[in-house]
Order: C-alpha cells, then sequence, then structure tokens
C-alpha cells in the first residue's frame, strides 16, 4: 500500500480542516451576533442584517427584528437598506474606471469638467475630492442646506449653494470629511461618461458584480422587500425623517442588501472592477500637500485597526446606519445593516465581530516621555466637520491633557499617551505637535483620525 508524500498528507489535513473551521467560525459567529440582536433588536433597533464572508465562502448571514415595525414585518434576509456614504466607495470605482478607459485626468482641475462651478480662484484637482482634502464645504454642514433637503430642485441649486461658502482650508492642507465633493464627482461621471450617474453605476458596477438586489434609491418606486428607516427617540422608535434623493447622489443615495454588499467586496478586492493599478490607488492614501500622511484613501479608510487591517466605510441617512469592512490579510468581508438611527452602530457591531474572529490587539504601552510637556501646552484652533475645534492641551501630574470644545460643546478631558517624536495618541487617534521654531511662528496641532486630519493653530486665548 502506497502511503502519502508528507507534504501531500500536509495538504490534505489542511482541505479536510477548513469545512470544520468555517463551521466552528459560522457556530460561533451565530452565537456572538444573536446575543447582540437579543440586546438591542426590539429596543434600540427595529432591525438588524449582518454577512460575513471568507472569499466566496458566507460564513454567517442573518437578519433580525423588523422591516416594518407598523405592519410587524420580519427583517428578510436579502432586505434592501439605503446605505448611505458607502455609496463613496462605488462612486471612486467609477471615477477610476473611467480614468483607467484615459476619458478623464485624476489631476485635471474640476473646471475642465465642471466650467460652471465657481472654485473661488482655486485649482482643484479631481483627487482631491476623493479623499476629502479639496478645503470645499460640506453641503450637509451648510444651514441653509435644511430648507431644500426635502424639496426636488434642479441639481444647480445645490452648486450655487456650494460655491458660495467659505473654503475651510486651501486644497490639500488637511481633510474634513465632505459631501459635497462626492456630489461634484457625481456630476463629472455624468459628463464624461455621457451617463447618469445610476447608470453608469448599474452598468459598470451593479451587473459585473452579480449585485441584483442593488440600485439607486427612490422616493417613489415600490422597491420590493426595501426595509422602512426608523430613528431613536425619547419617547422610543419612530419613523425616520424624510429626505429627497436628489441630494445624497453620489455621495450617499444607493440602496442594497448584505448578500449584495458582499458580492461587492469579492468583486472590487479580487480585481474584478478595477485594474491592479488601479485598486492600489484606490485604496492607498495620499499624503497632504506638504507630505504629511493621512489614512483615507479614496472611498476608503485604510488603516490598522485593533482587530487588523482594514478597508472599510460606514454609512448613515436618515433611518438607516451600515458598514462595510474588508479584511484584505484575511480576506475577510464584514456587512452589518441597521434599518434604525440608534447605538450600537454597525461599526460597533463590526469590530465585535472582527474580535470574535481574529481577536484584538491591545494598544502598545505608552512610551516614556523625558523632555518638557510644557512645551506642547495651550490653546489651539482650527476647522473640523461642521464645527470650530477649540483644543486645550495642559500638562498635570506627568502626562498631557486634552479637552476639546467643539463649537460651543465642551468635551470631557482626556489623557494622552505619548507615542515618540512630537506625537501623542488615544486609541485610533493621533495627537501630533508642531512646536513653533521662532517668535513669529505658531505651533500646530494636528488631530488625525483615519476618517479625518484636522489642523489647529495656537493661538492665545
Amino acid at each position: 500500500m502506497k502511503t502519502l508524500p508528507r507534504s501531500a498528507f500536509a495538504l490534505l489535513v489542511t482541505l479536510l480542516t477548513i469545512p470544520q473551521l468555517a463551521l466552528t467560525q459560522s457556530t460561533e459567529l451565530e452565537a456572538l451576533v444573536e446575543s447582540i440582536a437579543a440586546e438591542h433588536v426590539g429596543s434600540s433597533l427595529a432591525g438588524l442584517s449582518v454577512g460575513v464572508a471568507r472569499g466566496n465562502q458566507i460564513l454567517f448571514q442573518k437578519s433580525y427584528g423588523h422591516a416594518n415595525l407598523q405592519w410587524q414585518v420580519p427583517m428578510p434576509i436579502d432586505a434592501v437598506h439605503e446605505i448611505g456614504s458607502v455609496t463613496k466607495q462605488f462612486t471612486t470605482a467609477a471615477i477610476l474606471q473611467l480614468y483607467g478607459k484615459e476619458q478623464l485626468d485624476l489631476d485635471a482641475d474640476i473646471n475642465e469638467y465642471l466650467p460652471d462651478f465657481d472654485t473661488q480662484g482655486r485649482k482643484i484637482s479631481v483627487r482631491r475630492l476623493m479623499d476629502h482634502t479639496s478645503g470645499i464645504k460640506g453641503f450637509t454642514e451648510i444651514p441653509e442646506f435644511q430648507e431644500i433637503s426635502q424639496r426636488t430642485l434642479p441639481k444647480e441649486t445645490l452648486l450655487r449653494l456650494i460655491e458660495k461658502q467659505p473654503y475651510e482650508f486651501e486644497p490639500g492642507e488637511a481633510m474634513i470629511y465632505n459631501n459635497s465633493a462626492y456630489f461634484l464627482l457625481g456630476l463629472i461621471i455624468e459628463v464624461v461618461s455621457g451617463q447618469s450617474f445610476e447608470d453608469y453605476v448599474n452598468d459598470n458596477i451593479f451587473v459585473p458584480a452579480g449585485m441584483t438586489n442593488s440600485s439607486y434609491c427612490s422616493n417613489s418606486e415600490l422597491v420590493e422587500k426595501k426595509a422602512q428607516g426608523y430613528q431613536s427617540t425619547p419617547e422610543g422608535l419612530e419613523l425616520a425623517r424624510y429626505h429627497d434623493h436628489t441630494w445624497p447622489y453620489a455621495a450617499g443615495s444607493l440602496c442594497s442588501t448584505v448578500s449584495d454588499l458582499l458580492a461587492w467586496n469579492q468583486a472590487l478586492h479580487h480585481g474584478e472592477l478595477l485594474s491592479p493599478a488601479l485598486y492600489e490607488m484606490m485604496i492607498t492614501p495620499v499624503p497632504l500637500a506638504d507630505g504629511t500622511p493621512i489614512r483615507y484613501a479614496m472611498g476608503v479608510n485604510h488603516y490598522q485597526h485593533p482587530t487588523g487591517r482594514v478597508i472599510e466605510h460606514g454609512g448613515g441617512i436618515d433611518g438607516f446606519l451600515s458598514h462595510s469592512r474588508f479584511y484584505p490579510d484575511e480576506d475577510v468581508t464584514i456587512v452589518v445593516l441597521q434599518n434604525t438611527m440608534a447605538l450600537p452602530g454597525p461599526e460597533a457591531i463590526t469590530s465585535q465581530i472582527g474580535e470574535q474572529l481574529f481577536g484584538s490587539q491591545e494598544e502598545p504601552e505608552a512610551q516614556t516621555f523625558s523632555g518638557d510637556l510644557s512645551a506642547y501646552t495651550g490653546t489651539y484652533r482650527g476647522p473640523a466637520r461642521g464645527t470650530t475645534y477649540t483644543a486645550t492641551v495642559a500638562s498635570d501630574g506627568g502626562e498631557l491633557k486634552l479637552t476639546i470644545r467643539a463649537g460651543t460643546n465642551t468635551r470631557a478631558t482626556q489623557s494622552l499617551r505619548y507615542s515618540g517624536g512630537n506625537t501623542f495618541s488615544r486609541g485610533n487617534l493621533r495627537y501630533i505637535f508642531e512646536l513653533a521654531e521662532g517668535s513669529d511662528d505658531e505651533s500646530v496641532l494636528r488631530i488625525d483620525s483615519p476618517g479625518s486630519h484636522y489642523v489647529l493653530r495656537g493661538f492665545d486665548d
């Protein structure tokens, strides 16, 4: 009787083990998600849909609660949700497809494609729209937008409102999350392709990725298995506020399902929609104009999460919250959709699942600081999303402590950990100080997160 070579035997053992490993993981995942659903669905959440896949293999997929509370309709496993800003991944993929066909230039001034948009004398490249570094003010942070958000008007209405706003910073100097930029990207896709944004995404992304239940959200069409959106109030759940889908557009107006988003991640991250070079461009953050690194690439965050390296994006729109995360080193995708604007939130659930699968790396021990902490103390101020940050930095008991006032709201004081150089941290936030070298210079505090990079400048309070 012949015996298998050692290498062949090892391969056979591996192949036999994989299904059992997947079964074990599926059982553990179900227990975890069941506990989360038991705690929140029916109280803070109307419904919840979760899917986890390794490559093409579904490890877990299930829905909980209700798609419609009024009629007590259970949430189907393939319920259609509004996915909000997860839309941005599709928008950047569309732009990169057109770039790959040499139909547009990422470094061209956006006025080459949108000549009627007033950039107030600034040159803004298409690329700067994709990573929120243009300096254009986000329309969701403009008070006047609320007057048109529930009305169907020409898109030019919003363009005229955006172009009148002062810039939050000069292009390339900082990063503030920005829906206006993605509104402009949608218009560029239409100008360059000759198709509506809706048709381009359907023909060039949904169809080739096999996303049969995804579409541009509609305020009037009847969509099979479409979940109703809700919001949490002190008195309980109520119907979500109405929004007209003229406006979220390429920044947040796509609808999809857990199954379709798993298929999207498979197609995107395995070369079915973009060439390897274009894919690397999409997931690789580009530094700011002065060379400072950021962690947001093109429609995706790409950074080291405590559970592993992730490529992800979340979304929030009236009545719905979503999160799509891909672990490239493990080839695992997690999709979580809520039809309620409420805690715990899909990102938190996604992280719990990631921790179940891969564990969680503890924050590294703080390094010992031997210098003079008073060099960093003072008050810093600068623009943040929808507000102004005023940061007060103080030295207390050998620690650097930070208090942030966002507009008129003061947040709890936090102790910062020393990370080396002039950098301190807390969780995924990095606080990078650039100290003034002369009497005419000003100190700078950079607050860097996976989804933003605020630049605050020192001043005498």
